[in-house]
């Protein structure tokens, strides 16, 4: 059906301009120390928040965003400070048919925030940032990040906002790591999970996948060990990791559909092979404006912590069955959905996660969402969660107010 775009569409923000905050985690004096053992004396993070905060801080909501997301999760944000890799498709929020009012995360009743990750490139301090010592960029020198280094770094973002207790941690793909991550890290810290398309282990496959993207951004010539950013960013490598894991997030008969039947060749590279379908010139325009909006370092750091995702380890626990018990012993509740066509975070990836809820006796919902769309489904779909994620953030909520 055509839509007019003067005609408001149900899922538009009605959140409105929104800007990008910063919050100081780490400095000389109290440098933050990674799970690999380096460590920075500057961290940096960016964030944003929608709804407000009430009076007993007791509606909080935070949301780690998806591999390539940023803070901004909803409203219009046209510029964040000194990012050359803020590009318009960066402009709307990526959550706005979750975030605002009635909606999933209905911002008249919770107050929701979204930082991006450490080691990222929407404002967070990254590869790409300055570091101040040198006043140069970390480049290649930036430490290893973990997911437990990212939750971390917002656990302390929380601390500095005042917020003891969450009323709700989510995260949909790689956010549900985090998500997984913060509750059973920080168990006293919140009451609700809500973990989708996401898992709670890195299977052979994505490992796979991850490697194939990493060993395409670093045999790009310009990649130069990490040191490109005086020469040239490795753009044909960064296309071609964009390229390998972009069909594992649409659907492939979506691709198909997408796809303008209008064949383009793109003109500054891949000038030897010559795009002969829409298919082909779709995949190749998807990997090159990637390139305008994201950091190859930051994707390899991304790359690199999802890859080597243990929640076992990275909790400090002893087993599943230890790291779960401490969302029983918190009280928690999960709320955890699957795609049944997803072929980047397969159902059975969500199902490993359930049988680790129930061996540990965590109360728990689980969702299978039937889509066309595949893992994409998280972002363009929300009629299919949001009535799911109402019931358990009120539930959650009359539980607090019970305590």
């Amino acid at each position: 059906m055509w839509v007019s775009l003067s005609t408001p569409k149900p899922w538009m923000s009605e959140i409105g301009s929104v800007e990008t905050r910063f919050e100081i985690l780490a400095t000389r004096d109290e440098p933050f120390v990674f799970r690999s053992g380096e460590s920075l004396d500057h961290v940096e993070i960016a964030y944003e928040t929608y709804g407000e905060l009430n009076e007993d801080r007791s509606n909080a909501i935070l949301l780690f965003h998806a591999f390539s997301g940023s803070q901004h999760a909803a409203g219009t944000n046209r510029w964040v400070k000194e990012n050359e890799f803020w590009t318009q498709e960066c402009v709307p929020g990526w959550w706005d048919p979750f975030i605002g009012p009635g909606k999933a995360l209905d911002t008249t009743r919770y107050h929701v925030i979204c930082a991006n990750y450490l080691g990222g490139c929407y404002g967070s301090t990254g590869p790409s940032s300055m570091n101040p010592a040198t006043g140069k960029r970390y480049a290649s020198s930036f430490p290893h990040v973990s997911v437990s280094d990212i939750v971390r770094s917002q656990a302390m973002l929380l601390d500095r906002l005042g917020i003891e207790r969450l009323l709700a941690v989510v995260g949909p793909s790689t956010g549900g790591l985090g998500a997984t991550t913060f509750a059973t890290t920080y168990p006293e810290r919140t009451r609700l999970v809500i973990s989708i398309a996401s898992g709670v282990k890195t299977t052979v496959l994505n490992r796979i996948i991850l490697l194939e993207q990493i060993l395409a951004i670093e045999n790009d010539p310009s990649f130069r060990a990490g040191d490109y950013y005086e020469s040239g960013a490795p753009e044909t490598g960064l296309s071609l990791a964009r390229m390998i894991s972009h069909k594992t997030f649409v659907h492939l008969d979506a691709i198909e559909r997408r796809a303008s039947h209008d064949v383009i060749q793109p003109g500054d590279r891949f000038a030897w092979y010559q795009a002969h379908d829409h298919v082909e010139s779709y995949m190749l325009h998807q990997g090159k404006k990637f390139t305008d909006r994201f950091d190859a370092n930051t994707y390899l750091r991304i790359c690199e912590a999802w890859s080597r995702y243990d929640p076992v380890g990275e909790g400090g626990a002893r087993d599943a069955a230890d790291l779960f018990g401490r969302s029983r012993e918190a009280g928690h509740q999960y709320l955890v959905f699957s795609i049944d066509e997803d072929y980047c975070f397969y159902p059975e990836e969500q199902a490993a996660l359930v049988e680790h809820l129930k061996g540990a006796s965590v109360p728990h919902l689980y969702f299978t969402v039937h889509s066309e769309k595949g893992h994409d489904s998280f972002l363009l779909e929300p009629d299919l969660y949001t009535p799911h994620i109402q019931v358990m953030l009120h539930n959650a909520t009359k539980a607090l107010v019970a305590e």
